[in-house]
């Protein structure tokens, strides 16, 4: 498959203001997606033909370079249309990010015949790993692979084991085709139905050495794959940009929600009483907070991202102290949309619990959102409030 979107020195806004428009097209399908419980085809041709998920692909495999906040707005304006689309978009397309990072030799496997090949995940280190010559043999059960059907690669987690006592296992993510997996649906779900996010599968196969990236590489900006894409892009820490990507959803999700309880609450008149809902000051406040809440955590989150960025082009490391606390903003962002579309939705009355409802879909949706580890907002802020006091971080995904 070959996108057509052109390279020719494209206005990053122009991403933006195609996702803006793509979105009522999302919307159409989500209710499709929830009962297939799969993306349509559709929406991934769409994806791929306004050029998403080349958007932080490395320019030299086809990819855009963008910078993170065209990224981060794009994801947005996607999910305010369907919730499961921006997950998807956000999860796989991160991994285009992250397969820059490995060797060059890897990046040749996966895209050398076909750039727009996509990579699926599940880092949780559930993998059974067993060094052998050349590489590792591996094995496993791996559940949450968001998109997977529509992917050739998996990055999958797992644990090098120390080869001298006392040392400290090495966590990788292990690079796999399609061949050596099998896809077992047990994705029935409440929320983000529409993502796919099923188990993967493998019972013993090879894994070469150059089809890992160490953990440690991506916490130390230091990975095998920045000789080839020397992009400021691409020295951001593995786990910052991860987490966003997972946490960008749902402030769409949020706006999204807004949007439609200002549609319905504006026309709405109480059947108790036959008086208009807007006389409500409370209606009126519930809006406003939101909207509040909403500019607070899409300026923080877009000034991490601008101060991430200005020191990988200055070639210079971010300090400790500031990733855990970026850390805690992203996990925190999630959070606080939470508690704003919840608001929306008991102020909106009983017509809000019918599946039909739009700001049930976000509501529900959002909730899923925030069962993802990285979007608890509790040990990220412990960790960065043991920080202030003098203590040492305890999170290592930074």
């Amino acid at each position: 498959m070959t996108s057509l979107v052109t390279h020719s020195q494209i206005d990053e806004a122009q991403f933006v203001q195609r996702a803006k428009e793509l979105a009522p097209k999302l919307a159409a399908r989500c209710q499709s997606a929830d009962e297939q419980r799969i993306l349509p085809p559709e929406t991934i041709a769409d994806l791929h033909q306004a050029g998403f998920f080349r958007l932080i692909q490395p320019k030299r495999w086809g990819g855009y370079e963008v910078h993170p906040n065209t990224w981060f707005d794009v994801c947005i304006e996607v999910a305010k249309g369907c919730p499961s689309t921006a997950w998807v978009l956000g999860v796989i397309g991160v991994h285009n990010w992250q397969m820059a990072l490995f060797s060059e030799k890897a990046q040749e496997e996966v895209w050398g015949e076909d750039s727009t090949v996509l990579i699926s995940s599940s880092y949780m280190p559930a993998g059974k790993v067993k060094p052998v010559e050349g590489g590792y043999e591996f094995s496993g059960r791996w559940g949450f692979s968001s998109g997977c059907d529509h992917c050739e690669w998996a990055f999958l987690g797992g644990f090098v084991p120390p080869s001298e006592e006392g040392q400290v296992p090495d966590m990788r993510t292990f690079l796999v085709p399609r061949k050596d997996y099998t896809i077992d649906d047990t994705w029935f779900v409440s929320g983000l139905k529409g993502t796919g996010s099923k188990d993967i599968v493998i019972d013993k196969c090879f894994v070469p050495e150059h089809r890992t990236h160490r953990m440690a590489d991506g916490f130390r900006q230091k990975s095998p794959g920045q000789g080839v894409n020397p992009s400021p892009l691409f020295k951001l820490p593995f786990g910052q940009i991860f987490t966003r990507t997972v946490a960008t959803p749902a402030i769409g999700m949020a706006a999204g929600a807004l949007d439609a309880y200002c549609e319905v609450t504006s026309k709405r008149v109480g059947r108790a009483d036959g008086v208009k809902v807007t006389q409500d000051p409370t209606s009126s406040e519930v809006a406003a907070n939101a909207a509040m809440l909403l500019d607070e955590v899409r300026t923080l989150l877009r000034r991490d991202y601008d101060e991430m960025m200005a020191c990988a082009e200055k070639g210079e490391p971010i300090p400790l102290k500031k990733r855990v606390r970026y850390r805690m903003n992203s996990a925190s962002a999630t959070d606080k949309c939470v508690q704003a579309v919840d608001e929306l939705f008991t102020t909106s009355g009983g017509g809000a619990i019918f599946l039909d409802n739009r700001l049930n879909q976000y509501w529900r949706d959002i909730h899923a959102a925030r069962a993802h580890y990285a979007n608890n907002p509790l040990k990220s802020a412990r960790n960065y409030g043991g920080v202030m006091l003098g203590l040492k971080t305890t999170d290592f995904f930074l």
